[in-house]
């Protein structure tokens, strides 16, 4: 693959969710990334995440298999696996085997909640990362249950995004000082760090500790999603005094006294009711018409659907077609380097032979392997 990561090999113990985000992010880049899966396992073309692997099937449970994995490693500038605390260790796999044998390795490591900590041998999904971060509980509308933002920011955003930035930027310190390292990416610590804002604000006295009362959590009458009359929906971010006043001019409440109080909280309420009634009086087409491409920061709420055709998301090509799927474009964009099309995901174990010809395995050690079921 092309990109600025040419040249660099990773290594992926397959798993699910924020591991595989982290090798799609390294992969789209341009880094080759050999994913190491388990014998009848499966992956989809269409599926992104999977997207430009190199596949192994190896059956971990066999020492022969363990020892290619370990062979793997050793030609390798980084890998990532996303088992709970103690798994690589017990397979010997472990940091002290793999940086012995590579001082330069950068060791990934993605979790829930880290290596460490009373949860760390728990299970967990991103509801429940995020809700002991704290981020969760800013995400909901006043008086009412919190709303999981679907795995976005636990899985993908505090995981394996910030997976992809420590091994990044570690990968930048081992090629410097031939120093490798661990990285204990916690999804916990990750969407902690996501909310940095919010932490700001709050110690800083701009916000309330409760959601759906503040100005970027659906309390503001200016910052937030409406019903159209067709049951379709508009977004509204008319933060600043400038696109404030556009919006209310667009909207012909220009000379509406009551909506000079844009700051004030105590009438955000009845403001948004009067919004609420305005915006169900049209299509999102029609207030599309009125609205898109201006000041105001309003755009229409696509579906998944509906995205890939806006012309704005056309132009910039933000998707394209892998594996006879729409999929997201690798992203973001450089002025020197040009990251390849991504490729479909392969089948589980469909490079097996060209991966261990590669490492030097001659074809008899390579049939004997397949024998022995190491191999699949």
């Amino acid at each position: 693959m092309a990109g600025p990561l040419k040249g660099v090999r990773i290594i992926e113990f397959a798993g699910i969710g924020p591991g595989p985000y982290c090798g799609m992010m390294l992969a789209d880049h341009g880094a080759e990334v050999i994913r190491i899966d388990r014998p009848g396992g499966a992956m989809d073309p269409r599926d992104p995440l999977s997207r430009s692997r190199t596949s192994i099937a190896l059956d971990m449970k066999n020492p022969d298999a363990v020892q290619i994995a370990r062979d793997l490693c050793k030609s390798a500038d980084g890998i990532i696996e996303g088992y709970r605390p103690g798994v690589m260790e017990r397979l010997g796999l472990g940091p002290d085997v793999l940086l012995a044998d590579n001082a330069k390795l950068v060791y990934g490591r993605m979790t829930g909640w880290g290596q460490f900590g009373p949860y760390s041998q728990a299970a967990g999904h991103d509801i429940n990362y995020i809700a002991l971060s704290g981020v969760l509980h800013t995400v909901g509308r006043a008086g009412e249950k919190p709303v999981p933002p679907v795995n976005y920011v636990g899985d993908f955003g505090g995981g394996g995004m910030m997976l992809a930035f420590g091994m990044a930027a570690a990968l930048l310190h081992a090629a410097k000082t031939g120093e490798g390292q661990v990285i204990d990416c916690a999804m916990t610590d990750g969407s902690a760090l996501l909310a940095g804002m919010s932490w700001g604000f709050l110690n800083t006295g701009r916000i309330k500790d409760e959601a759906g009362v503040n100005m970027l959590d659906t309390g503001a009458h200016f910052y937030d999603t409406y019903t159209c009359s067709d049951g379709k929906f508009i977004s509204i971010g008319s933060i600043e005094p400038q696109f404030y006043a556009l919006l209310r001019e667009k909207t012909g409440l220009d000379a509406d006294p009551a909506f000079d109080a844009q700051m004030d909280p105590s009438q955000w309420g009845p403001l948004k009711d009067r919004l609420t009634a305005l915006f169900a009086t049209k299509t999102r087409d029609e207030w599309c018409a009125i609205m898109e491409m201006t000041d105001v920061c309003f755009a229409p709420v696509l579906s998944l659907t509906e995205a890939p055709q806006h012309p704005h998301n056309v132009a910039r090509e933000t998707f394209l077609t892998v594996g006879g799927a729409t999929q997201p474009a690798p992203a973001p964009r450089y002025s020197a380097s040009v990251n390849d099309t991504p490729r479909p995901a392969p089948m589980v174990g469909a490079d097996g032979d060209a991966v261990l010809a590669a490492l030097g395995y001659d074809a008899a050690r390579i049939a004997a392997l397949r024998g022995g079921g190491a191999v699949r």
